[in-house]
């Protein structure tokens, strides 16, 4: 009877300033799209898991299939809603027990005002600490290498490694390390398995993506995509129904368009990436809804995967 082959798993919690480009590598990492990204700032709002697998190459010993559980955490800035409250809270949970914490900072914009605190809240933490510099791609080497070395000279890095999450640039490099630091143990997920989050929510995240991208600086934050029917059909097509929730009447009317065209294109392209990641047709019905204290309601958040937090 021979022995079972030797696995890792371990827990890898992404954090960083808003917009540093958290969710871009989260999906780099994992080889597929397990978390939507924006532009805009504070897109990701709770803690979302992408799953990673990754065989060392090397000695026999780095030979170990190895599972690292990503969690991508939301942007931690200075709360002033409850929502605000609710997402900062996510990003540190986050961050509890984790066997590495990999923070990301975009050089370019480096919102200081939101780095600085969270240099200080990282340097009193146990868990062992993951500086990588994003947007190789883009930033100038000098300044980049000073930014470094300031950040080390704050923090106690374990390591640190220069990436562009957009391109990949970097991204084997690092997943070889964070592999390397995960503990052996069984897996906590199916092999086929890249996220915890179940498709109903997927689909509303896909949603709230396009309304993002194609509304840009038009729709501000006030906007809740809320999962409504999510049901297979007999000829194996899925059909979904989802409430886009403002906060204003105004911005109803951003959503819908003209003549509704707005709120058709959005479900077009939400529908499309639907079918592609999904792998079979889908079809989709969004209607907006405007509730001016929707970010007071502990239903959405819970929907949201959020703590109700006061």
């Amino acid at each position: 009877m021979t022995d079972t082959p030797p696995t890792r798993c371990g827990v890898v919690a992404v954090i960083g300033a808003p917009n540093a480009g958290k969710s871009t590598l989260v999906n780099q990492l994992v080889g597929q799209k397990v978390a939507i990204t924006s532009a805009k700032a504070q897109t990701t709002r709770a803690r979302m898991l992408g799953i990673a697998l990754h065989e060392l190459a090397g000695t026999p010993v780095q030979m170990i299939p190895t599972q690292m559980i990503l969690v991508d955490t939301p942007g931690i800035f200075a709360p002033r809603r409850r929502l605000d409250r609710a997402m900062v809270s996510a990003a540190w949970e986050g961050a509890e027990a984790a066997d590495a914490v990999l923070l990301l900072v975009d050089p370019i914009k480096q919102r200081r005002h939101e780095l600085e605190p969270l240099l200080e809240a990282l340097a009193g933490r146990p868990e062992r600490k993951i500086l990588v510099i994003n947007k190789v791609d883009r930033a100038k080497k000098e300044p980049m290498l000073a930014l470094a070395q300031d950040l080390a000279g704050k923090v106690d890095f374990a390591e640190i490694y220069f990436v562009s999450a957009l391109t990949g640039d970097g991204v084997p490099e690092l997943k070889d390390a964070l592999a390397g630091m995960m503990p052996e143990g069984e897996w906590m997920y199916p092999e086929d398995q890249v996220s915890d989050a179940s498709e109903r929510l997927l689909a509303a995240e896909i949603t709230r993506e396009q309304l993002y991208q194609q509304l840009h600086e038009e729709l501000p934050y006030d906007s809740a995509v809320r999962p409504e029917k999510y049901e297979v059909r007999k000829d194996g097509s899925i059909e979904i129904h989802q409430q886009i929730v403002v906060a204003r009447e105004t911005q109803r009317a951003i959503v819908l368009g003209k003549g509704g065209s707005r709120i058709k294109e959005i479900g077009a392209a939400a529908r499309k990436e639907l079918s592609e990641v999904l792998g079979v047709p889908v079809h989709l019905y969004l209607h907006v809804k405007q509730s001016e204290n929707w970010a007071e309601d502990k239903e959405i958040f819970e929907e949201m995967g959020l703590d109700w937090v006061r």
